[in-house]
């Protein structure tokens, strides 16, 4: 078996706003707002690094969990953004926390931090807990001026962190399903020397119809129903594109937890700023199951089912 023991996230300080954002990029605020739930979101401080920000969500994470460090015996990060083409930010990161286990990239935007918990599933039985970071600054690789408008208005930066175990915690991590398709790779992709590139059509109406397959057959396996699921935690790429999979799944839009209207899309850090933030507000042992889902690029997707320990 395998735990989710805690989490932990943390979001640069500098708080940007649609008014601000429209002023770099020349969209109508109000139209923001409209067209993907964000009100604002945070941008990284010059200097900051994304080793720096999962640096912070990780000590939190193990802090939640009163782990030393020195405990850990794998390290995962999840980023799309790092600063260069290697090393990425796994190793600076362990160093940062004084771990000396294996500190391994996952240099996947957005589905990052979903693959890198099914993997620590079954990675930490052999590794000890194991550290899943997600850690992004989209600031820097998007393009934010009126030509680059309608994908610049997404993104924020932030990290969240997981620590997964074969030994407790306060949710098991029952089953996961993971898809790629190659075919389709170019519609979101970040080159050396070029901004974000995303054909947002292409990417909303592949992750619309593929993120409710997943989260069905992932259901189906367990014989749960979509009502079954006290929470659905999903990348928080977009408000709309959440309401669909809801309508598409068949479950209430409420159980549907959303926090992108503060910090936008933050890549592979948001599903784990998410479920922090929902774990907050939810410090009592789990009585139904949850489904944490994602979709990025590569394309990759895939969904992930905790449930109550011991059920």
């Amino acid at each position: 078996m395998a735990y989710l023991r805690s989490l932990g996230c943390y979001v640069p300080e500098r708080v940007v706003d649609n008014e601000e954002m429209g002023a770099l990029t020349g969209a109508d605020p109000a139209w923001i707002a409209q067209q993907t739930g964000i009100e604002r979101r945070r941008f990284a401080a010059e200097g900051e690094t994304v080793a720096d920000l999962g640096v912070r969500a990780a000590r939190e994470c193990l802090d939640a969990a009163g782990v030393d460090a020195r405990h850990v015996g794998l390290v995962m990060v999840a980023s799309g953004s790092g600063e260069r083409r290697f090393p990425g930010p796994a190793t600076a990161i362990a160093a940062a926390l004084g771990v000396s286990a294996p500190a391994i990239d996952l240099p996947m935007a957005s589905a990052g931090s979903l693959f890198g918990l099914a993997l620590a599933a079954s990675l930490c039985r052999d590794y000890g807990d194991t550290l899943v970071i997600g850690a992004e600054i989209m600031s820097r690789v998007v393009g934010l001026d009126p030509a680059h408008r309608d994908t610049a208005i997404l993104f924020g930066d932030g990290a969240g962190a997981a620590l997964v175990s074969a030994r407790t915690g306060f949710a098991e991590i029952v089953d996961s399903v993971l898809w790629s398709d190659g075919s389709l790779a170019d519609a979101l992709r970040l080159e050396l020397n070029e901004p974000l590139h995303m054909d947002g059509r292409t990417i909303i109406l592949h992750a619309a119809r593929k993120l409710p397959r997943a989260i069905t057959e992932l259901l189906g396996r367990h014989k749960l129903k979509p009502e079954d699921i006290g929470v659905y935690l999903l990348h928080q790429a977009n408000l709309n594109l959440i309401q669909r999979v809801a309508r598409a799944v068949g479950a209430p839009e409420d159980r549907f937890f959303h926090n992108l209207e503060s910090y936008g899309n933050t890549s592979s850090a948001s599903l784990l700023i998410a479920a922090t933030e929902w774990r907050r507000t939810s410090q009592r042992e789990m009585e139904a199951h949850v489904v944490l889902a994602a979709f990025g690029a590569g394309l990759n997707w895939g969904a992930l089912l905790l449930g109550p320990v011991g059920s």
